[in-house]
């Protein structure tokens, strides 16, 4: 009895001591921390070599841009990457005057720190500009079906529900546009009846637009197509902001004042 105890203890101690870091170390974590000296190298005014255009200011924790849409973004310098808000490119040479780095394509982005006071101009209007509408767009219509008169009415209103979108810089650097959404509503009459009264958002429209797409999107506008048995086709256009991308999602309001929705085209 004695000797399996002693040969339980034995297999116990070397299965600690196995367990043990091998460099002396208590088992601490492998993240690298953030270089507080790469940090302070990269403070100041920083000018695009090639172009010799103002692309950063790095103040703090925080990277600026001279154009004044797009919004902020928290810096780290960890290891030999920078990090830009989530994503991360590789540094591949830094010093006090001196910043180049791999954009998201992998090419190569060199920078100058300006030594020029002139450069600071870039950066006089330091609250960014978040894009919107300004006015509300009215339109209605008066059509005819069946020897019936209805009077439909849409109107485009601006709000304050925020909207990021993600684009990059000439340099290839992620940045964050922020752009208001709209809320459009409609309102369907036959005579004096009112047969139908809505505000639309464009959540309401997330059977037929992809997540990733509606949330960088705005719902931009609800144009009459025409009129039928089956009710008045309206045509809703959720796009990204000054892009290319759209989704086009035909709105039915039947005469009895039901609503489906069918995406068109993309």
């Amino acid at each position: 009895m004695k000797i399996l105890l002693t040969i339980i203890i034995g297999v116990c101690v070397l299965m600690m001591t196995s367990c043990k870091p091998q460099d002396g170390t208590s088992g601490a974590t492998d993240e690298m921390e953030e270089s507080a000296e790469a940090k302070a190298m990269l403070q100041g005014i920083w000018i695009e070599s090639e172009t010799q255009e103002v692309a950063f200011r790095a103040e703090g924790d925080t990277i600026y841009y001279p154009d004044s849409t797009s919004q902020p973004t928290y810096f780290c310098i960890i290891g030999d990457s920078i990090c830009l808000g989530p994503n991360r490119y590789p540094i591949v040479k830094q010093s006090e005057f001196t910043f180049w780095m791999k954009n998201q394509a992998g090419d190569l982005r060199k920078f100058i720190k300006s030594e020029t006071e002139d450069d600071t101009i870039a950066f006089v209007n330091q609250k960014p500009e978040i894009l919107m509408a300004n006015e509300v767009i009215k339109k209605d219509s008066v059509v005819f079906f069946d020897g019936e008169r209805y009077h439909w009415y849409v109107a485009v209103n601006p709000t304050k529900y925020k909207v990021v979108k993600t684009s990059y810089t000439s340099e290839g650097l992620s940045v964050e546009n922020v752009y208001y959404d709209n809320i459009i509503h409609i309102s369907l009459f036959k005579g004096s009846a009112c047969l139908y009264s809505q505000d639309f958002n464009k959540q309401m429209y997330a059977d037929n637009v992809p997540q990733e797409f509606l949330e960088q999107a705005i719902l931009g506008n609800m144009q009459y197509d025409h009129i039928d048995g089956r009710g008045i086709h309206f045509n809703a256009t959720l796009c990204i902001p000054d892009g290319a991308s759209c989704y086009l999602v035909e709105t039915l309001i039947s005469l009895n004042g039901n609503v489906t929705m069918k995406l068109l085209e993309y």
